[in-house]
């Protein structure tokens, strides 16, 4: 238990590292305004809401929608490249230590709660509306659905991004008097959107990783293929299951180290008795 807790504790100070560098615009959260210098011009690897007050770079997401929703067609090259670059090196580790909302999900896991739901009614078809989401919102609906203008709206983040309404729309309303008047049925809708997610949060685990974004199904097409990524020695393993005991995301890593829903997390490498599970970096083995 206490090697357990040591790993959380290092990979939540990793978290709220990355949170803080990503949301470091202090003056945002004094002013209600947000940072539009140059910074913002490259994405960050989470999803990180660019409306954010305190937010210095742009969500992969969003600039996505946005490049993509721009009059004319225009190729996403920055971003795909960007999206390329860093589901190649590193997968869904994005997720599980990079990713603000992914963090503020484990945080509201920890609250305790009668009854924890390890596993929803058809979880393995559900894991799979995430890729529909991001054919549908991302990338469908903003190149298609254009304005009078000819430019699309980033639907994803309109319609459904609880990030967005955490980290953007709330603290924006709040901080700027004038936008109060302005708040609708969408502002109401992404809020329910938003508390949805947190009851759901602290009964079941990373339920909006798991089924809804559409971030983390990119970075899940480069589980089995980064340079940081999982092996199982087999001569080691004596099939104890206790890797797939603790795994929050229930994933099985005896059957696929790499499987598209691992969020590298390391409590199946910290749980197994014989340390089968090995952790490659370019192929090379990591103790």
């Amino acid at each position: 238990m206490k090697k357990k807790n040591k790993l959380n504790f290092f990979r939540h100070k990793i978290q709220t590292l990355a949170t803080l560098i990503t949301n470091g615009n202090v003056a945002g959260y004094i002013s209600g305004k947000i940072y539009k210098g140059n910074i913002k011009n490259a994405c960050v690897p989470g999803l990180n809401c660019y409306s954010c007050v305190g937010a210095l770079g742009s969500c992969p997401i969003g600039s996505l929608q946005a490049v993509i929703g721009k009059s004319g067609g225009r190729f996403p090259f920055y971003v795909v490249g960007f999206l390329i670059l860093i589901g190649s090196l590193f997968g869904r580790l994005v997720c599980g230590f990079l990713c603000p909302f992914g963090f503020f999900q484990d945080l509201l896991h920890k609250i305790p709660f009668l009854k924890k739901i390890r596993k929803l009614p058809k979880e393995k078809i559900l894991v799979k509306l995430k890729y529909l989401i991001l054919l549908v919102f991302v990338i469908i609906l903003p190149m298609y659905f254009v304005n009078d203008i000819g430019n699309g709206y980033p639907y994803f983040c309109k319609l459904i991004c609880p990030a967005g309404t955490l980290e953007g729309g709330i603290p924006l309303v709040l901080l700027n008097k004038a936008m109060r008047g302005s708040i609708g049925f969408l502002f109401a809708w992404k809020n329910v959107i938003l508390i949805i997610t947190i009851i759901l949060s602290i009964m079941v685990y990373r339920p909006f990783c798991k089924l809804i974004c559409p971030l983390g199904a990119i970075y899940s097409l480069f589980n089995k293929v980064s340079f940081y990524r999982y092996h199982v020695n087999s001569d080691k393993c004596i099939n104890c299951s206790k890797c797939s005991k603790v795994c929050l995301m229930n994933v099985d890593p005896v059957k696929d180290a790499n499987h598209l829903e691992c969020i590298r997390c390391g409590n199946c490498r910290n749980a197994c008795p014989k340390g089968a599970i090995e952790l490659l970096i370019a192929n090379r083995k990591i103790k």
